[in-house]
């Protein structure tokens, strides 16, 4: 009687703590808004503004976004198919490969940490039989390849298009050779260290991960399989970009398009919050005056109606698709399960970075070796 009972606690106590974090998160936003309301800010003005100039929008622009939104997260889902169909031929299906991609990306929108990331790799371990973690994690860097290229070229984009970076940064350079060498000697030192570092982790991943990347052994496959879809996938984010833009009569350039591209990559890493929501809109308003001299309640409005409209539309898509596949029964539980996997191993992480950073401190000589 006594284990019911502590059995019957247990399972109680995480719903409780999900509760009081929700009523935290709600107490808190309540204060935030009285302060804000204090200090003379009209955030109820605001808030009913920005939902007039939502409902604005004409319909036709929310069907051509949330279309295209849907091609992307399907067209990278195939991308990801290729990956581990190469490697685990006769135990993928495409609609099960797409359907957990769906189910991060939705995540992604709302959860912090990019949790939603994790939760699609850890439902990959579950509906592939031969597939492990570290396989998971080898799928997700070799279909990260494209994406990389895509950010390295749009970060040298914006960097190239500031009138006069250029000549300020390489100035110096050009006058000064001895800087140069320098830079460069030191720039091939960190490179080192940084490898040295992170080579021993690699090798222990390497056996289990190997077969995550196979197809990279496969140049034509990987191109027509991985690449390919990831490039039609990029170009349906550029052009929801582009849709959301036109729909709050801004300019739509491929200026326009590339500072936001780039400016809502940089607050996703620099994010703090669930889905960067906040931090989104700060960067692409900074960025659409900085390359359009977009009004900053404009910019704020269209930042913000794009990413309510795109993330409700991959929450609605990631249900519908994981109950076509997986049944109502079967996908919630296979979702709750990744989901959690994913809490858990999003917290290890976090520890052992916290123990390496420790231990680096105590043990600095080590470090070094």
């Amino acid at each position: 009687m006594s284990a019911h009972a502590s059995a019957q606690q247990g399972s109680t106590d995480p719903r409780s703590r999900r509760l009081l974090k929700i009523a935290a998160w709600i107490v808190g936003i309540a204060l935030l808004l009285l302060v804000l309301d204090l200090a003379g800010v009209d955030v109820t003005g605001w808030l009913s503004e920005l939902w007039d100039q939502i409902k604005a929008i004409p319909a036709g622009y929310v069907v051509a976004g949330i279309a295209l939104q849907t091609g992307q997260t399907v067209l990278t889902g195939l991308s990801y198919y290729g990956i581990l169909h190469a490697a685990y031929p006769a135990e993928v299906e495409v609609k099960s490969i797409v359907a957990a991609y769906a189910v991060g990306v939705a995540g992604n929108g709302f959860l912090p940490a990019n949790i939603g990331t994790f939760v699609t790799l850890l439902m990959f371990v579950a509906i592939i039989p031969s597939c492990t973690f570290a396989g998971s994690i080898a799928a997700y860097l070799v279909q990260k390849i494209f994406f990389t290229i895509a950010g390295t070229f749009v970060y040298l984009y914006l960097f190239l298009s500031v009138p006069g970076s250029f000549d300020i940064s390489f100035n110096n350079l050009t006058t000064n050779p001895l800087l140069t060498v320098v830079i460069v000697i030191g720039a091939a030192m960190l490179i080192t260290l940084v490898g040295r570092i992170f080579w021993r982790q690699i090798k222990k991943l390497w056996l289990q991960a190997k077969q995550g990347g196979v197809i990279l052994s496969q140049p034509r496959k990987y191109m027509s399989r991985v690449f390919l879809p990831s490039f039609l996938g990029y170009l349906c984010k550029l052009a929801v970009v582009g849709v959301f833009l036109a729909a709050f009569a801004i300019p739509v350039t491929f200026n326009s398009i590339m500072w936001v591209v780039g400016s809502g990559s940089l607050a996703n890493v620099a994010s703090f919050t669930p889905g960067a929501v906040g931090v989104t809109q700060a960067t692409n308003a900074l960025a659409l005056k900085t390359c359009c001299g977009v009004a900053n309640d404009t910019a704020v409005a269209y930042s913000t109606a794009q990413q309510l409209i795109t993330t409700a539309w991959n929450v609605v898509f990631a249900v519908v698709a994981v109950v076509y596949v997986f049944g109502w029964t079967g996908g919630k539980q296979l979702v709750g399960d990744a989901y959690s996997d994913a809490k858990e191993r999003t917290a290890e992480m976090r520890e052992e970075r916290k123990r390496a950073r420790e231990e680096k401190r105590e043990h600095p000589e080590s470090a070094e070796d």
